[in-house]
């Protein structure tokens, strides 16, 4: 069903309120591996014994029935020569009933009197039915014969409920012994007994005046129908005692084997958070005390490993604090002889001057470098501190533009702010935002090409965001994943103007982190680059998306996909498009030695839903890979040096 149908919202609603009361049993049944043992065990246990019953009961039945069958023939079979023989023999029926003893008396007193006689040897074990040729068959007697009439049977045996119409035919139509499984019904006045099971054993006789009849033996399947309940049951409690008890081997078995691996499970999420020093108990020499002995050696290997790590990670860190504190003095010295010499270099020849002046230039960048290594040294041993307070970010935002104008107008970059018409207003340290801002401008200046960098300011639920795009050689594929990454430049060829240390993004990341905040860049080959950076509105409030997406609105894909949208609406229109070559659709004139900016839809006012699947603190980062006619144009311009 679609999703606009008028049940879709309703069925939806069904299938999640039936869901959510499994969702408990679902999570048990996925964490819980003991459980699923078990629960399989009892499974295919169930279906092996309910297999085996239907085999036996099946066999059992076979067995029972074919010993009825055989033992009723037998017993049919004297029956009806005994019929015989006293229709062949005159004078056979004595007693009361018996009449005149001469061939032609009544058949009807004939049959009803060995009816009786028949039934009585069977003490309960067979009823007794006669019924005329043809009785309830639709069919006639043979022209010339009158037959037997009617229907007789003992024990108040329903003659023509309890023989089945199709035995009858068979036995009227052809010679021998037929028989059936059918069931025995008896007549309104046997005292309400149900109808029962039995076998049916018919065959074509003649009586006393040679006309033919149907004379049937019922032999009741009460006591084999017994026999077999008792087998069922026998089979069904068996079953049931095995089900239970290798489901309780099961348990017990398994048991053995998942305790030691939640414990070892235990150990080492432990071990994960820190605590070293936890350890298996061993107990027992089988492959079970095995693994907890390799386990614990594993564990005492990584401990061993992580605390060797840990002394020369601190001694680097300490050494790193050390060499810069021990450098600040001798520094201070060079740095107090270059400031002279630099201020005599209008005495010196042209050459002596330049050495002066590049001096000065290297120790300023020296004294750059060992402020960001310090910084670095704080963040690796953990005691670098956030001093919050709520700032307007516009004020930060300003005061890194006025500090980066001198390099813009050097590279002819114009630099604009948009979204800064609200306040911006954020819990954070004002010096290390300021830092992270400074970093991302300069960069974009000193890699944007000429180009005009924008600045975009955003808030929006419980985060505020800062993005710096510049349209300059962008980033290549992978490139926007290391760019974080200490001391590391896409082009070591490249010259740094502005005498960049190479832990200037290092540092700002950690600071975006130390905030609680994210830092994340996007780039693609030629078509510039953007870097975010999002942090919470208030300390310590958890991240949910940023109120500016990543790629920007005038990357080439989104512009090539409002090209397609902005050609479909006007051919369905039949105009073109307002505004003449070398004219931006906001008004700007373009300026013939810059590309020009692509307008820019309305500063997003929500955070995304769900949250953006690229904030990921420190990454999160995306590249639009180079098209292949643009390759070669580009070789030679990289992101290094940010």
């Amino acid at each position: 069903m679609a999703d606009g149908a008028p049940g879709g919202p309703l069925l939806r609603l069904f299938a999640r309120l039936v869901r959510r009361p499994l969702l408990p049993a679902v999570r048990i049944w996925r964490r819980n591996i003991q459980l699923r043992v078990v629960a399989a065990t009892l499974l295919m246990s169930l279906a092996v014994v309910l297999a085996l019953g239907f085999v036996v009961i099946a066999q059992v039945s076979k067995g029972l029935l074919d010993a009825k069958e055989e033992a009723a023939q037998s017993q049919a079979a004297g029956g009806f020569a005994v019929a015989q023989e006293k229709a062949n023999t005159p004078f056979a029926v004595d007693g009361p009933d018996a009449t005149d003893n001469k061939v032609g008396r009544d058949a009807s007193t004939w049959m009803n009197s060995l009816v009786k006689q028949l039934a009585s040897g069977g003490q309960t074990a067979f009823e007794v039915v006669a019924l005329g040729a043809g009785t309830g068959t639709g069919e006639q007697a043979a022209p010339g014969t009158q037959g037997v009439k009617g229907a007789r049977a003992s024990g108040n045996v329903d003659p023509t409920a309890s023989v089945p119409l199709t035995l009858r035919r068979s036995v009227n139509h052809a010679t021998g012994t037929f028989k059936t499984f059918w069931q025995i019904r008896y007549t309104a006045g046997s005292g309400e007994k149900h109808p029962e099971p039995a076998l049916v054993i018919g065959k074509r006789l003649t009586d006393i005046n040679g006309d033919p009849y149907d004379l049937y033996y019922l032999f009741p399947l009460t006591q084999e129908e017994e026999s077999l309940n008792l087998v069922k049951s026998t089979i069904a409690t068996a079953g049931l005692f095995v089900v239970v008890l290798l489901s309780a081997i099961a348990w017990l078995v398994v048991r053995q084997i998942v305790t030691p691996v939640r414990m070892a499970a235990g150990i080492a999420e432990r071990l994960s958070a820190g605590r070293l020093q936890e350890r298996m108990k061993v107990t027992g020499e089988d492959d079970i005390a095995r693994l907890g002995e390799a386990f614990n050696k594993m564990a005492q290997n990584l401990q061993n490993k992580i605390q060797q790590l840990e002394d020369l990670s601190r001694m680097q860190r300490r050494f790193v604090s050390d060499v810069s504190h021990e450098l600040r003095t001798p520094l201070t010295t060079v740095r107090m002889a270059a400031d002279v010499i630099h201020d005599a270099r209008v005495d010196f020849d042209p050459i002596t001057a330049r050495s002066a002046e590049l001096l000065a230039g290297q120790l300023d960048r020296f004294e750059s470098l060992l402020s960001d290594l310090l910084e670095i040294s704080r963040f690796d041993a953990g005691a670098a501190d956030l001093q919050a307070e709520p700032i307007d970010l516009r004020d930060v935002v300003r005061r890194v533009i006025d500090g980066a104008e001198p390099l813009a107008e050097h590279k002819g970059t114009r630099i604009r702010v948009l979204g800064d018409a609200q306040p911006v207003i954020a819990e954070a340290d004002a010096r290390r935002v300021e830092r992270v801002l400074r970093n991302l401008v300069v960069n974009a200046v000193e890699h944007g090409e000429g180009r005009d960098v924008v600045v975009r300011l955003a808030s929006a639920g419980g985060a505020v965001a800062v993005a710096v795009r510049d349209y300059g050689v962008g980033l290549k594929p992978g490139e926007a994943t290391r760019v974080f990454n200490r001391f590391w430049r896409a082009d070591p060829a490249r010259a740094r103007t502005t005498g960049g240390t190479g832990l200037g993004l290092s540092i700002a990341v950690e600071d975006a982190r130390l905030h609680g905040g994210w830092l994340q860049a996007w780039g693609e080959p030629g078509g510039g680059s953007q870097f975010r950076l999002t942090l919470p509105r208030t300390a310590d409030e958890p991240l949910r998306g940023s109120p500016i997406p990543l790629e920007p609105e005038d990357s080439r894909a989104n512009r090539a996909r409002a090209a397609a949208e902005a050609a479909a609406e006007a051919a369905g229109r039949g105009n073109g498009t307002a505004g003449g070559p070398g004219t931006h659709p906001d008004g700007r004139t373009e300026r013939p030695d810059r590309d020009p900016i692509p307008p820019r839809p309305a500063v997003t006012t929500a955070l995304p839903v769900p949250a953006d699947p690229t904030a990921l603190p420190g990454s999160g980062s995306r590249v639009v890979a180079r098209p292949a006619d643009q390759s070669a144009a580009q070789e030679d311009g990289s992101g290094g040096g940010r």
